[in-house]
């Protein structure tokens, strides 16, 4: 018995002696991880809690005008996260603060742009009246043109955001009613001008019109088609008097851009037209002082060197053939 006894003692005391000499610390890893991630939690929320307010609008406002953009990211902030008394900071007036300061500066933002748009010593200006004198040019060599061929009566040009633009009047003479088919007339109006066309660089691009009368019979079953048959009836006698395709394009508008308002037989005949655009290759803020700058041209006002709050320029409408000069060579009515 007493044997047994030892040899089980034995056999504990082998068990007991191995293993671990002391205690596992392997949790200490997780918990340094811990313990470093919400260390590095407090300190960007204590840092995003202390914003400097004046440089943070300097920056906003500089990123504003890069991009063309505001921002309304409320940016006051308290003195942290929490209040004295371990509530949370109510952010209800800075919000107030920054959306009111963001009317203020669209608001400025657009009296700005419409400061820039009017302003007449700007290099966008200075680039309208350039392109105005260069459509001039084109102009005055198609005016010419039409004049030595007996047709200076048969196009009114003016300058609008587009280009230059011919307004053809589509009458009788031109087009038959309700038809897209380009009479001896127009053939002859088409051929002096295509010289002209063909030595100019700019794209140019045939808008077709009608009147506000509806087509009755024939094989357009609108004004849409009619109006586009045209313009595109134009297209094929440039192009055959060799102006390349590419720089070409055939829009219809139907009745939808009248020059004329009303019914009556001015509206009738001026509004059945192909108008014959050259198009601008300018930036579109260039493009939109055309008009302005044409009006420089044709009054001789010299440019002012400095403008303040300049007002709006209410632009006089195109001027087109009277309605009695219609009358004398058209019959009212028709598409």
């Amino acid at each position: 018995m007493s044997a047994g006894g030892a040899h089980g003692r034995s056999r504990r005391g082998a068990h007991g002696g191995g293993g671990h000499d002391g205690p596992d610390e392997r949790w200490l890893v997780s918990y340094a991880d811990m313990i470093t991630v919400l260390m590095a939690l407090f300190i960007v929320l204590f840092a995003i809690s202390q914003v400097d307010a004046q440089k943070f609008l300097e920056l906003r406002q500089g990123m504003a005008d890069g991009v063309g953009a505001s921002s309304t990211i409320p940016v006051d902030g308290g003195s942290g996260l929490l209040e004295s008394n371990g509530s949370v900071a109510a952010p209800a007036s800075p919000q107030v603060a920054v959306q009111n300061e963001q009317v203020d500066v669209a608001a400025g933002s657009s009296g700005a742009s419409t400061a820039s748009a009017a302003d007449a010593s700007g290099p966008a200006m200075q680039a309208a009246r350039e392109e105005v004198a260069r459509l001039d040019d084109i102009e005055r060599e198609l005016q010419a043109a039409l004049d030595s061929g007996g047709l200076g009566d048969r196009v009114d040009f003016r300058v609008t955001d587009r280009g230059l633009v011919g307004a053809i009047v589509a009458d009788d003479v031109f087009f038959e009613p309700s038809s897209a088919v380009v009479r001896g007339t127009g053939q002859q109006v088409v051929d002096v001008m295509a010289p002209v066309l063909a030595g100019a660089p700019q794209l140019l691009e045939l808008q077709g019109h009608t009147n506000s009368l509806p087509v009755v019979g024939g094989q357009y079953p609108s004004n849409w088609e009619l109006s586009a048959a045209r313009a595109a009836a134009v297209v094929r006698y440039l192009q055959a008097d060799g102006i390349a395709p590419e720089r070409m394009t055939a829009v219809g508008y139907g009745e939808t851009r009248p020059l004329y308002p009303g019914d009556d037989a001015a509206a009738l005949d001026g509004n059945r037209r192909v108008d014959l655009v050259v198009v601008s290759d300018q930036p579109a803020e260039v493009r939109a002082l055309l008009p302005r700058a044409q009006e420089e041209l044709d009054t001789g006002a010299a440019p002012p060197a400095v403008q303040v709050a300049p007002a709006d320029v209410d632009l006089a409408p195109p001027v087109q053939a009277s309605a009695a000069d219609l009358a004398e060579t058209h019959d009212a009515g028709g598409h």
